[in-house]
């Protein structure tokens, strides 16, 4: 069983066409389910305008899923409640910091440590507060999110890896991405929660989805075995480049498959402009 899981912040450009076209015939391929799932966990960029126009352009691709459509939105209750086991467990903390205080900290330092991609990781500002001060900061109504404390949970669950169609048995390591947010200041999940949650809820088989996501894995792969979840197997695709060798993105106002529908373009066109199809069967 796969599954295709866009955010509805904007039309569903070709990048993400290509993931779904990717998902949806790795199911066909093993007769299995696709599945299709909102991750509108941020209120102030979700729309509904943009969610009926990614599902009317999944189906004008040809693309059909199996059952309803889940939102996140709708299930932050059962979010909220691996956050509680999370927590009752000592393996979050809050933290208070804002974006500002993280870059001046990091700014400060000379040697701020830095995940797979390059990117400066959380530098621990509140993971030495006492409970004491930690109580007291939620109390006086401060906005906080969870941090995962990952040296902590990776010593409660020792190593561990997952299995990935390009890369083979992968040894996870978390600790490369430092205490991620578990759950944010403005909702009770995040990505990294939310998603390996409902992965495990929806019996999601096989997760495909860009290179980019790749290194979230590790993450994923140790909350899967705080919480006692099913580890899927894992297949991070090729990323589709534009002309200037970057990654198709919204904020970089990719090219939709809104606009090649209002050019006249057919589905099976955008199949071939993809590399995809009923002709083309890839394995990867």
């Amino acid at each position: 069983m796969t599954r295709f899981a866009p955010s509805p912040t904007g039309f569903l450009h070709v990048g993400h066409a290509y993931s779904a076209l990717f998902a949806y015939e790795a199911a066909q391929r093993s007769a299995g389910r696709f599945l299709v799932r909102m991750e509108d966990i941020d209120p102030q960029r979700c729309r509904q305008e943009f969610e009926r126009a990614i599902l009317d352009d999944l189906l004008w691709l040809g693309i059909r899923w199996s059952g309803g459509v889940r939102h996140q939105s709708s299930n932050l209750e059962t979010y909220g409640k691996a956050v509680d086991r999370l927590r009752q467990a000592s393996l979050i903390y809050p933290c208070f910091c804002t974006r500002q205080q993280i870059r001046s900290e990091i700014a400060e330092s000379s040697r701020a440590p830095h995940g797979p991609s390059g990117e400066m990781l959380y530098p621990g500002i509140c993971k030495q507060l006492s409970e004491v001060d930690q109580a007291r900061r939620i109390l006086s109504g401060e906005r906080y999110a969870w941090r995962l404390d990952v040296a902590k949970a990776v010593a409660k669950t020792g190593p561990l890896e997952w299995f990935d169609y390009r890369e083979g048995e992968v040894p996870a390591e978390p600790e490369k991405l430092g205490d991620v947010i578990i759950a944010r200041k403005d909702a009770p999940t995040s990505y990294h929660l939310a998603v390996t949650l409902d992965d495990h809820l929806q019996g999601v088989t096989l997760v495909t989805r860009g290179q980019d996501l790749f290194h979230a894995t590790h993450i994923h792969r140790l909350l899967q075995s705080l919480l006692g979840l099913r580890t899927p197997r894992y297949y991070h695709h090729n990323l589709i480049l534009d002309h200037a060798g970057q990654r198709l993105a919204k904020r970089n106002r990719a090219l939709t498959v809104r606009h090649l529908r209002e050019r006249n373009t057919k589905p099976d066109d955008v199949w071939r402009l993809l590399n995809l199809g009923p002709t083309s069967r890839r394995t990867g």
